[in-house]
């Protein structure tokens, strides 16, 4: 015994002895633990590593339930698709934040508690303007590859036939990078994470929300069981309790909560922390000599400090918590002509206007409150008038135990500097005799024209035109004068061009005007341009005011459409002056005053469409055109209705077809008038066939284009016309296109409703070609929806038709809608479609358009067709 008692008396014996029983132990306790391995991507706060441990709301509760449950985490690091690939192989046991679908539902196992409830939103840089789905057409969208959010957005793109580039990303980081830089315009990311990564960044929260989702732990098949179990009692117990560690953790990473955990060891150390005020007590009288040796020094340090801050060329302040000023420099007492007694205790209220102010204490707020730093180029308008512009940095002010107490904002005016810039601006992009446009800046914008639709699909143009003689105006009355002319040239010029556009000087007498946004349809976007072109020479055509006279000056103008550059032209912009500068030189050559496009056959064809819309001046006047009527039938082919065609014949330009002369009278606004004579006419009929039997219950089908329907009269003129003619108005059956629908659909349902509410009914014309979804088709009060013929022309050779034509049917039944399909153009068509369950029928086979007077006639003998076919 005395042996031993000397041996493990030995230090140099006992300490390896404890070492060795010490490593046993903890050999022996991790046996016990269970290990989980757990896959790890970075998507604060919800889920990051932090020095090698994890972290985040998931993290934080899975660490504290291993540390309860004696699991041993074994953290995984690894990117979004990587994690679910190594959870999916068994690689890694758990894998945070995972929202439950279809497919993961069956490749892993979930516990039944969510953690989190989260939902999506899309975030853009400051230069794009997102305000609804509609605007994301064309855009770039970063997504996280390979996640739920990637496969909701595409399926809702596709729906509202929407065209978006995707960009892939390993994490929503990468993805506002690549908005950052430029190589993606929105990201889609959760809205936890988004929200503070927009803030950073300063970029757009768009109100495009989408995908609500519940947050999980996932599982890899064959996990235990009891470890999600587990995972649901600890989630359940908490999430019953709210001052719950669950809830302090959301509190913790800024979600929610209403306290934080107090750490174990403050209470011993505020205990000890008694003990040491008695101390403190006894060493605080030794300071007080230390303390007067270095008041004076305090003093001192304080003068020179001021004497710095204030021959600083900024103004310096701090704020305090109350936002009311503590301290103010030279600078920022000049700023307001007032000393620094009257400064101190004021806010923001008290020296700027409404709008600073509230600016002001809302940045304020952020740093006060959440420790943040700001940097922001700021104007500022002053309580009595009067604006300055600051580059201003504000900055929280800590105290030891790392409080913020107040700010300190440093505020340098840049005014001067922008004036500077502006000037220097406006001289390297402006010409300085007129202020319109120099070269440089035309090519530019035009590049960003060019780019816009691409993007958007309309089209734009390049106007260029030159003065026939104004070198004799030089001559003549001098340099001042032909300036003087120029100027004036310009100011006519820019009374009639848009915000969207832009005009240039880019010779001695020659202008370019660029066009922009004209219309999605090429001839329409021509016709447009040519219009726009015709105002300007009915203008420059007037005299012009010079050296106390009048005088009248000849031009040439030549234009070039974008799309004349052709698609992904390496100089597009260039390609597009030269070829106007091309089409100036042909009207030259054509002599004063003349107008050519670039493209010769272009120019033949606005001559016809400009022809076409005088032609339909003097045909509205006149009553020109005829009606036509091709019948609708039902499965016994018997006459239920038909469909009222407008057709034109014109002595000089011939027949011309509805597909030529309607989009002419729809930009020129003619097909207001047009709409409402059609209207008018099949009024009459209706009343006309009152008195016949057999006649008396057709009904008739009216195309109303897109620009009728949306006219502010067009209810109201529908009401007169069935007052008037003392009409039964379920005899009236007026047809729109899924295109009118897309655009403001709360005024299209209350315009239809207001009409179906006297008893007008409407039918969807060319169902299935255009945007309508199921979204809106639930909401407009239609009586009947029409196959297409695109679809019935090929049915019984393409089972695709077929499909379509189903599903369509089955649509109607369902909604409880008519369906007719139109184009029957033979036998095997109309089998075909009554098997497929089709009751209504219209086309060639069945009936070929013809004057309504020639239906009216073969009507009253009987309503029984033979099939034309």
């Amino acid at each position: 015994m005395t042996a031993w008692r000397s041996w493990i008396g030995s230090p140099g014996r006992l300490y390896p002895l404890l070492l060795m029983t010490v490593l046993l132990a903890s050999v022996a306790h991790a046996q016990s633990l269970e290990v989980l391995r757990v896959g790890v991507y970075h998507n604060p706060p919800k889920l990051l590593l932090l020095d090698d441990r994890l972290s985040g709301i998931f993290g934080d509760l899975l660490q504290h339930i291993a540390e309860r449950e004696g699991w041993l985490l074994e953290p995984v690091p690894c990117g979004w698709n990587h994690c679910l690939e190594l959870l999916r192989e068994g690689r890694i046991d758990l894998m945070p934040d995972v929202a439950i679908n279809d497919v993961r539902d069956q490749d892993f196992s979930f516990h039944q508690t969510p953690v989190l409830r989260s939902w999506s939103q899309l975030y853009s840089s400051a230069a794009i303007n997102v305000a609804s789905l509609l605007d994301l057409d064309g855009l770039r969208i970063a997504v996280l590859e390979g996640s739920v959010q990637q496969t909701y957005l595409a399926d809702l793109m596709q729906s509202f036939d929407l065209e978006v580039r995707w960009v892939a990303v390993p994490s929503f980081e990468q993805g506002f990078v690549a908005v950052r830089d430029g190589r993606a315009d929105a990201v889609a990311a959760n809205h936890l994470f988004g929200d503070q990564r927009a803030r950073d960044l300063g970029f757009f929260v768009t109100p495009v929300l989408f995908q609500p989702s519940r947050l999980y732990f996932a599982g890899r098949q064959g996990l235990d069981s009891t470890v999600l179990e587990v995972l649901d009692r600890y989630l359940g117990s908490w999430q019953a309790e709210p001052d719950s560690l669950y809830f302090r953790i959301l509190q913790r990473w800024g979600v929610g909560g209403d306290e934080s955990d107090l750490p174990d060891w403050l209470y011993p150390v505020a205990g000890a922390g008694l003990l040491l005020l008695a101390v403190a007590l006894w060493l605080a009288w030794l300071m007080r000599r230390t303390v007067a040796a270095k008041a004076s020094e305090l003093q001192l340090a304080e003068t020179r400090l001021e004497t710095i801050l204030d021959n600083i060329d900024a103004c310096i302040y701090t704020k305090g918590l109350d936002h009311c000023y503590r301290y103010v420099n030279r600078r920022q007492r000049e700023l307001f002509g007032r000393e620094a007694s009257a400064l101190l205790g004021a806010t923001d209220d008290d020296l700027y206007d409404q709008a600073t102010a509230q600016h002001q204490r809302e940045v304020d707020t952020r740093v006060l409150t959440r420790g943040e730093r700001s940097a922001e180029e700021e104007v500022v308008t002053f309580k009595g008038g009067g604006s300055r512009t600051f580059l201003t940095i504000k900055l929280p002010l800590r105290d030891p135990a790392g409080r913020v107490y107040a700010l300190c904002g440093v505020a340098t005016d840049i005014s001067s500097y922008l004036q500077l810039r502006e000037e220097l601006n406006h001289a390297q992009y402006f010409d300085t005799v007129t202020g319109l446009a120099n070269r440089v800046l035309l090519l530019e914008r035009l590049s960003q024209g060019l780019a816009s639709a691409q993007r958007t699909g309309l089209e734009g143009a390049v106007v260029t035109l030159d003065f026939t003689a104004f070198g004799l105006v030089n001559e003549t009355f001098g340099f001042p004068a032909g300036d003087e002319l120029l100027r004036q040239v310009a100011a006519r010029i820019t009374a009639l061009v848009t915000k969207a556009d832009v005009a240039a000087r880019i010779g001695a007498d020659d202008f370019t005007i660029v066009l922009t946004d004209l219309s999605g349809d090429r001839d329409t976007a021509v016709l447009d341009a040519r219009r726009w072109v015709s105002a300007l020479t009915a203008s420059l055509s007037e005299p012009f005011q010079l050296a106390g006279t009048n005088q009248a000056m000849s031009f040439s103008v030549g234009i070039s459409m974008f799309s004349d550059a052709g698609a992904g032209a390496s100089s597009d912009a260039s390609t597009l002056l030269r070829n106007s500068e091309l089409a100036l030189a042909g009207a030259r050559r054509d002599g004063a005053m003349s107008v050519r496009f670039f493209d010769p056959a272009m120019q033949r064809g606005v001559d016809r469409r400009l022809k076409i819309e005088s032609a339909l001046r003097q045909a509205l006047e006149q009553h020109s055109f005829e009606l036509f009527l091709q019948p609708q039938v039902d499965c016994d082919q018997r006459v239920i209705g038909g469909e009222i065609l407008l057709r034109w014949r014109h002595p000089e330009l011939g027949d011309v077809a509805p597909g030529e002369f309607i989009p002419v009278a729809e930009s020129s606004g003619l097909i207001i008038p047009l709409g409402n004579w059609v209207l008018q006419q099949a009024c009459q009929i209706l009343r006309d066939w009152q008195a016949e039997p057999l006649l008396s219950d057709l009904t008739l089908a009216i195309n109303i284009s897109p620009r009728q329907f949306r006219h502010g009269d067009f209810v109201e003129e529908v009401e007169r016309s069935i007052r008037q003619y003392n009409l039964r108005p379920s005899l009236i059956e007026l047809e729109v296109t899924e295109g009118m629908l897309i655009t403001d659909v709360a005024d299209t349902v209350a315009r239809m409703e207001r009409l179906t509410a006297l008893g007008v009914r409407f039918s969807l014309d060319d169902f299935g070609t255009g945007y309508a979804s199921l979204s809106y088709l639930k909401r407009l009060p239609l009586y009947r929806l029409k196959i297409d013929y695109l679809f019935v022309r090929d049915l019984l050779t393409d089972n695709n038709d077929q499909a379509i034509i189903a599903a369509t049917l089955q649509l109607g039944r369902s909604l409880g809608l008519d369906v007719i399909a139109e184009g029957v153009e033979s036998s095997g068509q109309l089998e075909q479609l009554k098997v497929m369950g089709c009751e209504k029928f219209q086309g060639f086979y069945l009936g070929l358009p013809e004057p309504v007077s020639h239906w009216a006639i073969r009507l009253r003998q009987s309503r029984q067709l033979v099939s034309a076919g």
